[in-house]
C-alpha cells in the first residue's frame, strides 16, 4: 500500500514538472507581450522575464501597435473563415465516408479502405508537390477553395468515423429501413447525432490543423490580403522596424484560439478517442 501511494505521489510531482517545463515558454511569451522591448531584454535571466510590466497602463500597448501597424482583423477573419470551412467540410464529408465504409457493401470496399489506412503512413509533405500541381491545373492557386478543399477529406478522420459507425448497432439502421427511410435520412437522422464525440474530436482537430497550417497557404497564395494568420506573422516578423514584445503580442493572439478550444473541448476530445460508437465512452 505504501509503494503503491509513493508511486502515485512521484508520478504526479513529475507530471507538475513536466508540465512547469512546457508552460514555461507560453507564460514567457505572454509576459513579454505585456511591456515595453527595453524590458523585455533587461529581465532576460531572471524571473521578471515572466511577469508582465508593473505598469498595466503598458500591457497592451503592444497589441495597440501591432494592429495599428498591420490589419490583424482580416489576418484573423481569413484564419476563422478557412478553419470553420475546413472543419463543417471535415465532418461532413468525413463522416459521409465513413458511414459508406461501415453500412454499405461496395466492390473492393475492402482494397479501398486498405489502401485508404496505408496512407497514413505517408507524409503530406511528399505529395504537396503533386497537390499543388492539381490546384494549379484547377485554377484554383490564390482562391481560398485552395487552402479550405485539401484540408477536408482526411484518411485518418474517415477511419475514426468508421470505426465509431460500426460499433452501432444494425437494428436501428434495420428499423429505419423498416419504416421507409433511406440510406441518407439513416445516416443524417440517426447515426450522425449519436457520433457526437467523432464529432467533436474531428472538428477539433481539423480547426487545429488548418488554423496552424503555413506552408499549404504561402505556397497557394500570392495575394497578402487573403493570407491567414500564421502566414502573416512570417511577415510582421520580417517587417522592419520589428519589436520583440510586438511579435510576442501576435503570437499570443494565435495562440489563444488554440487555447479556447483545448479548454472547452478536452472531455470531448477524450470521449471521441474512446468511443465505443454509441455515443458512451
Amino acid at each position: 500500500m505504501m509503494k503503491n501511494k509513493t508511486q502515485t505521489i512521484l508520478y504526479h510531482i513529475l507530471c507538475i514538472l513536466l508540465a512547469i517545463l512546457f508552460i514555461f515558454p507560453l507564460v514567457w511569451m505572454v509576459a513579454s507581450s505585456m511591456k515595453p522591448e527595453v524590458q523585455v531584454y533587461n529581465d532576460m535571466g531572471s524571473l521578471k522575464a515572466f511577469l508582465p510590466s508593473g505598469h498595466v497602463s503598458e500591457w497592451f500597448a503592444p497589441y495597440t501597435s501591432i494592429f495599428n501597424r498591420f490589419n490583424i482583423v482580416r489576418y484573423i477573419s481569413n484564419s476563422l473563415i478557412y478553419a470553420l470551412s475546413v472543419t463543417v467540410g471535415s465532418i461532413i464529408v468525413n463522416s459521409m465516408a465513413g458511414f459508406a465504409f461501415a453500412t454499405i457493401d461496395f466492390k473492393f470496399k475492402k482494397l479501398i479502405f486498405g489502401l485508404l489506412i496505408a496512407s497514413l503512413v505517408i507524409p503530406g509533405e511528399t505529395i504537396i508537390i503533386t497537390k499543388f500541381v492539381v490546384t494549379q491545373n484547377l485554377g484554383l492557386v490564390d482562391n481560398p477553395l485552395a487552402v479550405i478543399l485539401p484540408l477536408i477529406s482526411t484518411p485518418l478522420y474517415i477511419y475514426m468515423f468508421t470505426v465509431f459507425f460500426e460499433a452501432v448497432t444494425k437494428d436501428l439502421e434495420e428499423a429505419a429501413m423498416m419504416e421507409g427511410a433511406n440510406k441518407f435520412q439513416i445516416y443524417w437522422k440517426i447515426f450522425l447525432p449519436m457520433s457526437k464525440p467523432a464529432i467533436a474530436t474531428v472538428g477539433t482537430l481539423s480547426f487545429i490543423l488548418s488554423w496552424n497550417d503555413y506552408i499549404w497557404p504561402l505556397m497557394v497564395m500570392t495575394d497578402s490580403n487573403r493570407y491567414p494568420l500564421q502566414v502573416a506573422i512570417t511577415n510582421i516578423n520580417n517587417t522592419q522596424p520589428v519589436y520583440i514584445n510586438q511579435v510576442m503580442a501576435i503570437l499570443t493572439i494565435s495562440t489563444i484560439p488554440l487555447i479556447i478550444i483545448y479548454v472547452f473541448f478536452q472531455k470531448y476530445l477524450v470521449q471521441g478517442m474512446g468511443a465505443t460508437g454509441t455515443g458512451v465512452k
